[in-house]
C-alpha cells in the first residue's frame, strides 16, 4: 500500500493505464469509505440519544426548580416589604390607628424570625454533609465585611444610647419600649456574626429553604432602614425636650417629659443623633450581602474557581502624585470637619462655616471629575481585554455603584430646584448650586471610570490563566502537587515581575485610583460621622418642610456615605488590576 499510495505521486505526467488504475483505485475506495461515513453520521447520535435527553431532562428541571424557588423567595420577600411599608405608611398619615408601637411589634416579629433561621442556618444546614461545596471567592470582600462589623457595632452603640434616653426617662415612659431595642441588639449581633462567617457559602442543600430565610432577612433590613429613613419621632422629642429646658430656664411650666440627669441625657442625647446614620448604612450593606448568598444558593463553581488565587498584595508601585494629592484633601477635609463639628456642638452654626465647608467641596469635587475622565478616556487606550465571563458579584457591585449613586444626585436635585424657585442672590446659595451641580457630574464620571475598569481582565489572572493552559497542554508527570504549585508561584511571580516596570497608562491608573480613594474616604468621612449640612443651612428646610426634607435627607445622605464606601472598594480592585 505505501507503494501504491506513492506511485501516483512520483509517477510522470505520461502514466501508463496500470499505473492510473492503481491511482483511481484508491481515489474510490476513499469517496466509498466517505460515503459510508456520511451515511453512518446520522445514525451515530442515536444510540446515545436517550442518555442525552435524560441528562438534558434533568438539568432543565434542575434550572426550573432554582428559578421555581427564587420566584417565590422573591414573592415572599416582595410581600413582607409591602405588608411593613402598608404599616409606616399608615403611621405616617394616620397615627391614631396605626402607632408606631404597632410598628415596632411588627418588626420585632420578623426579627424573631430571622434570628430562628440564621441560628438554623448555622447550626443545622451548614453542618450537613455536602451542604457547602463551593465558596464564591468574588463575594464578600474584607472591606464588605470589616464595614459591616463596624457599621454593625456602631447600630449596637446606638440602640445602648436609645436604651439609656429611655431609662432616664423612665417615669413618664412605657417599659415595653425597652423591649424592641433589646431584641434589636441581639438581632443585630447574630446577624452580624452570621454574614460574617458564610458570606461566600453556595449552599447545596435545603435550597428552597434557604432562599426563604435569606429573603426574609433582607426584607427585615429593608424596612428597618425604610422606618430609619421615615421616622423622626426621637429627632422630635429631642427637640421637643430641648425646646421645655428653655422654657423652663426661662420661667415657664411645660408638660414635656423631662430627663433626670440632665449631663447624662446630654451624652445619650448626642450619641444617638451621631450614630444614627449608621443604622441605615448597616442595613444597606447587609441586604447587599444577602442578596449575593440568595444568588449564590444552588450555583457550582468550576474547580479552578473555587480554589482562585488571591489577589496580590496592595502596593503603591512608584505611585507618588496620586497620593500627595490624596492625602493634601484628606487633611484639607478633616480641619474642615472639625471646624464644622466645633460649631454643630453650640446653639447655632455661622454661615462663614457653611461657606468654608460648601468651597472645600466646590474645589475637590472639580480635580475628582477631571480625574475620572481621564481615567476612563486611559481605559480606552488599554490592551487589556474586557472581561466577558459572568459574575454575579460584579453584576451587583455595578447595580449597587449606580443605585447608591442616586441618594445624592436627588438631594443635589431637590436643593438646585429649591435654589433656583426660590432666586437667593447670596454666595452661600451659589456655592450650594455650584456643589449641587459639581457633585451630580462626579457621581456620573467616576461610574465610568469604576465600571469600565471592573470589566477589565487584571494582569494577574491573565498570567494565572496562560500558565495553566500550558500544564493543561503538558502531559502530566510524575511529582508532588507541592511541586506543581512551587512551579505556579515562580512562573507566576516572574510574570508579574516582568510587569513591574509599569508603562505609562498604568501608572497613570494606579495614581488617578490612589488620588480618587483617598479622596472618597474623605468625602465618606465627613457625612458618616455626624456632619450634615444639607439639613442645617435651612435652605431647603425651609422651602420643602421639615417632615419632608428630613425624609429626603435620611434617604439619600445613608445612599451618600454607602456609595463613598462602595467606591473605595471599586476603586481599589481597580487600582489592583491595573
Amino acid at each position: 500500500m505505501p507503494a501504491q499510495a506513492s506511485a501516483p505521486t512520483e509517477s510522470p505526467p505520461m502514466a501508463s493505464p496500470e499505473v492510473r488504475e492503481t491511482g483511481e483505485t484508491p481515489a474510490r475506495e476513499n469517496q466509498v469509505a466517505m460515503g459510508a461515513e456520511q451515511t453512518r453520521a446520522p445514525t451515530a447520535p442515536l444510540k446515545r440519544s436517550w442518555l442525552v435527553r435524560h441528562f438534558s431532562l434533568l438539568l432543565r428541571r434542575d434550572r426550573q426548580a432554582q428559578k421555581a424557588g427564587q420566584l417565590f423567595s422573591g414573592l415572599l420577600a416582595l410581600n413582607v416589604v409591602f405588608l411593613g411599608g402598608a404599616f409606616m405608611c399608615s403611621m405616617i398619615f394616620n397615627n391614631v390607628f396605626v402607632t408606631l408601637g404597632d410598628v415596632w411589634i411588627l418588626l420585632a416579629t420578623l426579627k424573631a424570625l430571622a434570628l430562628l433561621w440564621l441560628l438554623y442556618y448555622t447550626a443545622g444546614t451548614t453542618r450537613r454533609p455536602h451542604a457547602v461545596l463551593h465558596r464564591d471567592p468574588h463575594a464578600g470582600p474584607i472591606w464588605v465585611r470589616g464595614s459591616l462589623v463596624l457599621f454593625g457595632s456602631c447600630t449596637i452603640c446606638l440602640n445602648v444610647f436609645r436604651v439609656g434616653y429611655d431609662m432616664s426617662h423612665i417615669h413618664c415612659k412605657s417599659q415595653l419600649e425597652l423591649i424592641f431595642p433589646a431584641i434589636e441588639m441581639i438581632f443585630l449581633g447574630v446577624q452580624t456574626w452570621v454574614l460574617w462567617k458564610h458570606c461566600k457559602d453556595c449552599v447545596q442543600i435545603q435550597t428552597n429553604f434557604t432562599r426563604c430565610g435569606l429573603m426574609l432577612t433582607l426584607a427585615t433590613n429593608l424596612l428597618l432602614w425604610l422606618l430609619a429613613v421615615t421616622n423622626d419621632s426621637m429627632h422630635h422629642e429631642i427637640e421637643a425636650e430641648l425646646r421645655a429646658l428653655m422654657e423652663k430656664f426661662s420661667g415657664n411650666n411645660t408638660n414635656t417629659c423631662l430627663c433626670l440627669n440632665v449631663t447624662m441625657c446630654e451624652v445619650f442625647r448626642k450619641g444617638y443623633l451621631m450614630l444614627y446614620p449608621f443604622s441605615t448604612e448597616y442595613c444597606l450593606i447587609c441586604c447587599a450581602v444577602l442578596f449575593v448568598m440568595w444568588k449564590n444558593v444552588g450555583r457550582r463553581l468550576a474547580p479552578h474557581t473555587s480554589t482562585h488565587a488571591s489577589t496580590p498584595p496592595f502596593r503603591l508601585h512608584g505611585a507618588i502624585f496620586g497620593p500627595l494629592l490624596g492625602l493634601l484633601v484628606l487633611v484639607a477635609g478633616v480641619c474642615v470637619f472639625v471646624l464644622f463639628q466645633i460649631q454643630a456642638s453650640g446653639p447655632a452654626i455661622a454661615r462663614q462655616y457653611f461657606t468654608i465647608y460648601y468651597a472645600f467641596y466646590a474645589a475637590v469635587l472639580p480635580t475628582m471629575t477631571l480625574a475620572c475622565l481621564v481615567g476612563t478616556a486611559i481605559h480606552g487606550l488599554e490592551e487589556r481585554e474586557l472581561d466577558t465571563l459572568k459574575n454575579p458579584t460584579r453584576s451587583l457591585d455595578v447595580v449597587l455603584l449606580m443605585g447608591a449613586a442616586l441618594g445624592q444626585m436627588g438631594i443635589s436635585y431637590f436643593s438646585i430646584v429649591a435654589i433656583v424657585a426660590t432666586r437667593p442672590h447670596e454666595l452661600l446659595n451659589y456655592l450650594i448650586l455650584a456643589y449641587s451641580l459639581l457633585l451630580i457630574l462626579q457621581h456620573m464620571a467616576q461610574n465610568l471610570f469604576i465600571i469600565e475598569g471592573l470589566h477589565r481582565r487584571p494582569l494577574w489572572e491573565a498570567a494565572l490563566e496562560s500558565l495553566a493552559g500550558k500544564w493543561e497542554a503538558e502531559p502530566p508527570r510524575r511529582g508532588s502537587l507541592l511541586e506543581l504549585g512551587q512551579d505556579l508561584r515562580r512562573a507566576s511571580l516572574a510574570y508579574i515581575h516582568s510587569y513591574s516596570h509599569l508603562n505609562w497608562k498604568r501608572r497613570a491608573l494606579k495614581e488617578i485610583s490612589l488620588f480618587l480613594i483617598l479622596c472618597n474616604i474623605t468625602l465618606w468621612m465627613m457625612p458618616a460621622f455626624g456632619i450634615h449640612p444639607e439639613f442645617e443651612n435651612g435652605l431647603e428646610k425651609d422651602f420643602y418642610g421639615y417632615r419632608t426634607w428630613f425624609t429626603i435627607v435620611n434617604f439619600g445622605l445613608p445612599l451618600g456615605v454607602f456609595y463613598r464606601m462602595h467606591s473605595v472598594g471599586g476603586l481599589v480592585e481597580v487600582y489592583l488590576g491595573a
